[in-house]
């Protein structure tokens, strides 16, 4: 838009965009793109994601401008091919057809390359304007796991039609279709949509990763029953919103003040919703030229949608350089070279992460990669690249299909290990692809530690016998020296810039043995803080700290501390850059695990949940137990030592309650030492006293309960 340009105004007009939204998206009659509205139902949810998008924007922004004025293209210089799956998610299959499929995407390779036919209806006025992308599509030719594939993946659900604020289209378990991997294919889910909606997407980084990619109507496909709008220009629009442009009236229902943040669109009060002919303005652009209802990004019926302007083209290849740029590095495109003995180990399902015995049985996934039947294989295992392990399988297993497989038990020593397992020798010859033969898994085993267990992250991370757990693979547990409540260094966790909320990452101490004492305790400092308020109770995704208590080796968990938002943070202002604390901005917990100390053996897991809010950090954990003088078990009262050369301590057990005074008298019933306790529950057993400058000889100690008195004689030399 012509009236925006790239100074503090944005970020003032990007909040009221946003805010305004909120009041109108539900006010007004339905939209063919809800993408809009999706993305502001997840700023709802998470206001830190809301914020954060206007502070990106920014800087986004720069770097558009140093691509125009590097005039860099990629329609000349880089030619960008993203592998494409169309996931089809009917409950009538029949409806959509592969050439329709094939319609749509040339479609789509045309309007973006700028070779559509219409383009040639591009009014003189706004020609200059024309933007050609060198952004290119392709149907995928083979799977996320290597498997051939036509780009066409067709499901049968029960769902007569979906709803795009559940995103259930997205999601198996509620009748929709998995996301091939986001970081090298462009995921579009056709389904039936419910209230007439046409299509939504994701714009770069907001939200969850396994919901990236495009959703359309089926009726919008070339040749589709969508009227005036089955000529796959809804894909076109929604593919825009994926490489992060705005509609090009700025979502502000007629104000003026919204934006696209595209400079050379003419400021536009409304979205289009009829073909329009010759120069059409309105409040915002009440002169000629007027608006561009012939963008990609407006309302306009597919026939009169014809061009994207150069710099919405520069926005979305900057988009794609940034945030989309692991597509490029995708496979996807490339024909898979079928051969006929091809065996190859998928995965290892066994062991775990951690064991907790010297023995375990290895259990692989199997796969045929081959034309051939897989009628027999030698499997290789290995430790640490020591002595092999040889298993030849036998069996019958048809081309990409896969089995699971156990291998003889293995023993292992003390400390980190690499598993290796090859597969060799398929149907006993030369295996022709050897390249996914291979598969290695690291896993750990110590013997139980002896308390106390203390780490204060100043050495190796993780340290001897500590691990990490990360299932999705992406930001985890951390060694930093940019803050410490003592020494040096600290685990940190990168909530800041994490945006996959809801996941759970790991840091687990040592197995240790706990059995045979009084009592056992974990004590640890934590720092945290919030990116946005932390008294806003409405927030539905905070960062999440628990310690958890496993008596299995990690089975399963007990939780023993769940703090998380105004709860959890050390500082409670919110921070909007990562959080690095202060030396006062730590706080020391400390958690009772006496409870476990009939089991033995306990793992203590430290468990982050991402709520995408700001950094946390853990310092100087601490496991100890506590065993109890035998002689004050058995009295319950216990003064020591007896005699005395000045110091002694007052012990009782097992913790004291209703205890109000401890009064120290000398022979001649004079009081010496005096210590009133509060009303409540002390937070000791043992409580000490110097008579180092009282003379030597008899004294009495009395314990003032509320419905007793205990007395001890002691003897100072």
């Amino acid at each position: 838009m012509n009236k925006l340009y790239f100074n503090v105004i944005y970020f003032s007009r990007l909040f009221f965009l946003f805010s305004f939204l909120t009041i109108h998206f539900f006010a007004e009659a339905q939209e063919r793109c809800a993408t809009i509205e999706l993305l502001e139902q997840k700023f709802s949810a998470n206001p830190a994601l809301k914020l954060r998008f206007s502070a990106r924007e920014s800087r986004f922004q720069d770097m558009v401008r140093q691509r125009i004025a590097s005039r860099k293209s990629s329609k000349t210089a880089e030619l960008i091919t993203v592998p494409v799956v169309f996931h089809i998610v009917m409950n009538n299959q029949s409806a959509v057809s592969d050439q329709q499929i094939m319609a749509q995407l040339d479609t789509i390779n045309k309007d973006y390359a700028g070779l559509n036919a219409g383009s040639a209806r591009i009014p003189s006025y706004f020609q200059s304007l024309f933007g050609q992308s060198g952004i290119q599509f392709c149907l995928a030719q083979r799977t996320p796991s290597d498997e051939p594939t036509t780009g066409i993946v067709r499901y049968n659900t029960s769902q007569t039609s979906f709803d795009f604020t559940n995103n259930f289209v997205k999601h198996p378990a509620m009748g929709g279709a998995d996301a091939w991997d986001p970081n090298s294919y462009l995921n579009i889910w056709v389904c039936a949509l419910d209230n007439e909606t046409l299509g939504y997407a994701t714009f770069p980084n907001d939200g969850a990763e396994d919901e990236q990619g495009v959703v359309i109507a089926y009726n919008s496909l070339p040749g589709g029953s969508a009227t005036n709008f089955n000529a796959g220009k809804t894909l076109t629009h929604e593919i825009g919103h994926y490489f992060n442009l705005y509609h090009i009236w700025g979502d502000d229902r007629g104000a003026c003040n919204g934006t696209d943040f595209v400079s050379d669109t003419p400021n536009q009060g409304n979205s289009t919703t009829t073909c329009r002919t010759g120069v059409v303005t309105d409040n915002c652009s009440p002169a000629s030229p007027g608006i561009m209802y012939q963008n990609f990004m407006d309302y306009s019926p597919d026939n009169c949608l014809i061009m994207f302007t150069n710099e919405q083209v520069a926005r979305m290849e900057t988009a794609y350089a940034t945030y989309r740029s692991l597509l490029s590095e995708s496979r996807g495109c490339l024909p898979l070279d079928l051969k006929r003995k091809d065996a190859s180990i998928r995965q290892i399902t066994q062991p775990d992460q951690r064991l907790c015995a010297n023995t375990f049985t290895p259990s692989v996934i199997l796969r045929n990669r081959g034309s051939e039947i897989l009628t027999s294989v030698t499997i290789n295992v290995s430790i640490d690249n020591g002595s092999v392990t040889s298993y030849r399988w036998t069996g019958s297993l048809k081309s990409y299909g896969e089995v699971s497989v156990t291998l003889p038990s293995m023993t292992t020593t003390e400390g980190n290990h690499v598993l290796t397992v090859t597969s060799v020798n398929p149907n006993g010859g030369a295996d022709e692809d050897t390249s996914n033969d291979t598969q290695s898994f690291d896993f750990i085993y110590y013997l139980p530690s002896i308390p106390p267990v203390s780490e204060g992250f100043e050495g190796t991370f993780p340290a001897t016998a500590w691990d990490i757990v990360n299932p999705d693979g992406g930001q985890t547990w951390e060694k930093t020296n940019v803050a410490a409540k003592t020494g040096n260094g600290a685990a940190r966790m990168r909530n800041f810039d994490y945006l996959s909320i809801g996941q759970k990452d790991y840091l687990r101490t040592p197995t240790v043995n706990i059995s045979g004492v009084d009592s056992a305790f974990v004590s640890f400092q934590v720092a945290a803080a919030t990116y946005t308020n932390s008294t806003n109770f409405s927030t539905s995704a905070w960062d999440t700290l628990q310690v958890l208590v496993s008596t299995d080796c990690g089975l399963s968990y007990t939780s023993i501390y769940k703090k998380w938002g105004p709860n959890l943070v050390t500082r409670t202002a919110a921070t909007r850059i990562a959080f690095t604390p202060s030396a006062e901005e730590w706080r020391r917990e400390e958690l009772d695990i006496s409870d476990f100390i009939s089991q033995g053996n306990v793992l203590i897991a430290f468990q982050n949940i991402n709520g995408n809010e700001n950094d946390v950090y853990l310092d100087d954990i601490n496991i100890r137990t506590v065993t109890v003088n035998p002689n004050l078990k058995e009295a319950g009262f216990l003064v020591t030592p007896n005699p005395t050369s000045g110091e002694i301590s007052v012990q009782f057990y097992p913790h004291p309650t209703g205890l109000r005074s401890i009064q120290i008298y000398n022979i001649s019933g004079q009081e010496v030492a005096l210590l009133t306790l509060p009303e409540g529950e002390v937070d000791t057993n043992i409580f000490n006293f110097n008579l180092q400058n009282y003379a030597a000889g008899m004294y009495i100690v009395k314990a003032v309960f509320d419905d007793k008195t205990l007395t001890k004689k002691i003897v100072k030399y």
